[in-house]
């Protein structure tokens, strides 16, 4: 009995012993679960407060990363090419670890166009401007959205950003050209990619020497690659556009072929002179533009006199110098009875600059980058490029292709040293400021006794780096005999008509009437009323281009008339079936687009 109730005992307290055990146990196992959620919820504050670095922009972190692992990312491009593409993304991945763009795949993401293996041939997209150049491509790793649990956290950068590649910082031309311009447009392009948008730059630069200039492009500080660094191993995107238009750009570099205009130039100067105010507006820089009164400009102050317009000229400190600059200014201001005005990257800042050259009548500047910024002189300014010795200028036509371009309305002028005895070459400088001494002599000796700098490809030809880095002492009486001879042909760029720049509609009511006079002569009768925009504009010339081509042939008769109505019989057949387009021009250069084809039986 003893025993009995002994075991008992023993069985009560084991059970006792095992419930307590079981507490502790589920306790234990609680807290450790709470533990856990605390530091998750701790791990995705301390990701948020990162992601909200970036912006003052909220973002629900546990949210974000929900989407991410259970949607991927998403991607949507137009463009059929590579060299057209600009792409969309929601939740595009970077690993600064691997230094490589992450699509992270789900049962929900979308990769439009889906190119599969042809995505790298030779690349999605170009992250620049510059057309198919190997060092700006883009493309992407995939991974499949479960080995987000493998990797570290993400940061989430909530912004709505444009990752793009500048192709040279330290270059004005390219920081315009290939950059400003593009971006700009591209911005312009999708609504989202607005003030608060953030740029990331991915081509590895450093900021360079303007980068000022970016920053006007957004309220946000642009984001460098080597930043990306400090925000994590893993970044996204929530919503990202990947590429840049090429629309505005009108140079090619030479990569290909000699440098040149591009050939199917997109853009005119009256989108580049709305991006140059968009810019004088964020530097606070204001000028008294033209007032428009049925397509002529009219001055403000139709009194204004001479001594308030002035001539600007570059100063070089360092490199290409004009040798006798004093002289060259006194002889400016003398031929002109105008002020002359110095401006210098190395002495003042890029915005007091602008401010000068805004309200400038000419723009003078040896061959350089700094010439970019005429794209901010007024219109009917002068623009006046000089070149070394042995350089060609209508080889190197960067800045008269600008100033060409329908709507920039500036009157480009170039003046080139003939004299070999006003230059003064640096043959022992470092070979990227046009050194030879690197060279054999055989190669040095034919650089120095060359004439004109042969075509080349870009970017190291030694004999082109040789003399456009040349000091130039001008032959004042040549220059302004040149000057001189082009002001007469200036055209006055100030009373051009708005009207100038619009295209012709379509001619309506086209119609052919046919008559046979003998067995061997035909007439063929064509008539047509005026375009519909015509009948709103004042146009100083309109013509009408009709084309007649008979059935069957390759080959057609073109016609330019001034009336709306002509009767044809040279060349004309009996019993024949001609097809007829007609459409008009304006101004000699507009053409407006041909009427539908007549079909007409003589």
């Amino acid at each position: 009995m003893r025993a009995s109730v002994a075991g008992c005992r023993m069985s009560l307290g084991a059970l006792v012993n095992g419930l307590l055990v079981s507490v502790v146990a589920a306790l234990l196992w609680k807290y450790t679960k709470l533990s856990e959620h605390a530091a998750l919820l701790e791990e995705e504050l301390h990701m948020t407060q990162q992601s909200q670095e970036f912006s003052q922009a909220r973002i629900d972190y546990h949210v974000a990363l929900q989407s991410l692992q259970e949607h991927g990312t998403r991607m949507v491009c137009t463009g059929k090419m590579h060299t057209d593409r600009i792409c969309r993304f929601d939740y595009l991945c970077y690993s600064s670890e691997a230094e490589e763009f992450v699509f992270f795949h789900s049962n929900s993401s979308i990769m439009l166009p889906n190119l599969g293996s042809r995505r790298f041939q030779p690349a999605l997209l170009d992250l620049s401007s510059v057309e198919d150049h190997n060092t700006q491509y883009f493309n992407f790793l995939e991974l499949p959205a479960a080995a987000l649990k493998f990797m570290p956290k993400p940061v989430f950068v909530p912004d709505v950003t444009l990752i793009l590649n500048r192709f040279n910082p330290d270059n004005l031309m390219h920081i315009f050209h290939d950059d400003l311009l593009p971006a700009f447009y591209t911005m312009k392009q999708y609504l989202d990619l607005d003030d608060e948008a953030r740029l990331v730059f991915m081509e590895g630069w450093g900021e360079g020497p303007h980068f000022e200039l970016y920053r006007l492009l957004s309220n946000k500080q642009p984001l460098l690659k080597e930043q990306l660094r400090n925000f994590g191993k893993l970044m996204c995107f929530t919503k990202s556009y990947v590429g840049l238009s090429k629309m505005t750009t009108w140079y090619q570099y030479g990569f290909v072929q000699p440098q040149g205009p591009k050939a199917n130039i997109l853009v005119s100067g009256n989108e580049i002179r709305q991006f140059a105010k968009a810019l004088m507006d964020k530097m606070n820089i204001t000028r008294a533009e033209e007032a428009w009164k049925d397509g002529e400009s009219v001055e403000k102050d139709k009194g204004r006199e001479k001594k308030d317009e002035y001539i600007v000229v570059f100063s070089r400190s360092t490199t290409r110098l004009i040798l006798n600059e004093p002289e060259l200014i006194m002889a400016l201001a003398q031929e002109f009875q105008m002020r002359v005005v110095t401006v210098s990257l190395e002495e003042q800042s890029f915005s007091s600059i602008i401010r000068v050259i805004s309200g400038a009548s000419m723009l003078v500047s040896m061959h350089g980058a700094q010439l970019i910024t005429s794209l901010f002189l007024p219109r009917g300014a002068a623009v006046v490029e000089l070149f070394p010795f042995a350089v060609n200028p209508e080889q190197y036509t960067p800045y008269k292709t600008l100033a060409s371009l329908p709507g920039m309305e500036l009157h480009y002028i170039s003046w080139r040293n003939t004299k070999e005895e006003n230059t003064v070459t640096h043959p022992h400088r470092p070979w990227e400021q046009g050194g030879i001494a690197h060279l054999d002599k055989e190669e040095q000796e034919r650089i120095l006794t060359s004439k004109d700098v042969p075509r080349h490809l870009c970017c190291r030809n030694p004999e082109w780096l040789f003399r456009i880095y040349q000091d130039t002492l001008v032959d004042i009486p040549f220059f302004l005999e040149v000057l001189r001879d082009a002001m007469k042909t200036k055209p006055n760029l100030k009373k051009a008509k708005l009207a100038s720049i619009v295209h012709p509609g379509r001619v309506r009511e086209a119609r052919c009437q046919t008559s046979v006079q003998t067995p061997n002569e035909a007439k063929l009768t064509v008539s047509w009323q005026i375009p519909w925009n015509l009948k709103y504009l004042k146009v100083r010339e309109v013509k009408y281009e009709v084309w007649i081509q008979e059935q069957g042939e390759n080959t057609y008769m073109p016609y330019i008339l001034p009336q709306q109505n002509y009767t044809f019989s040279d060349n004309i057949k009996p019993f024949t079936t001609y097809l007829v387009w007609v459409r008009c021009i304006f101004n000699k250069n507009l053409l407006g687009p041909f009427a539908d084809v007549l079909t007409c039986r003589t």
